[in-house]
């Protein structure tokens, strides 16, 4: 066991956890924040996508040892209120089904919007290629993704 002192959404956190512990497992486990899923534990889903310093990465295969000092950011710090413009972009396009997939989707949308507010079609499939969605709902999520970037850019 260590030590590890994490920025989570904005506020430090000491863990004391096995220096391999997925952050997965840290942020849930230990830090009840559940709003980051595990689907399929080899990095291949994305419900489990969170941010470091932006970027989208799977968190069931980052080990918490790997972190430092960078910023972590979860679905539950994306917005205070759920009023991310993807977030609102998700709910107006009625993307969910089951649901289960959308943090990590919405997360993986938001990091790509981050950094290019005006993807074309083809670098929103791209982005979004890694992220399975069990119900089939990639029509909407993609609209979503293009009014979410409609709404950040007006």
């Amino acid at each position: 066991m260590a030590k590890f002192n994490l920025k989570i959404n904005g506020k430090n956190h000491e863990v004391d956890v096995d220096p391999s512990t997925p952050m997965l497992w840290v942020l849930r486990d230990h830090l009840k924040l559940i709003g980051t899923k595990y689907g399929c534990g080899i990095a291949q889903c994305g419900s489990c996508t969170i941010h470091l310093n932006g970027l989208a990465v799977r968190s069931c295969m980052l080990m918490v040892s790997a972190i430092g000092n960078q910023e972590v950011t979860t679905i539950e710090g994306l917005s205070e209120n759920g009023d991310h413009p993807v977030q609102k972009a998700w709910l107006k396009v009625d993307v969910p089904q089951c649901g289960y997939c959308q943090a990590g989707q919405i997360m993986t949308a938001a990091a790509l919007l981050e950094q290019n507010p005006n993807p074309s079609d083809s670098e929103i499939e791209m982005a979004m290629n890694g992220n399975i969605c069990r119900c089939g709902t990639y029509t909407r999520i993609k609209k979503a993704v293009q009014l979410a970037a409609t709404d950040t850019n007006s």
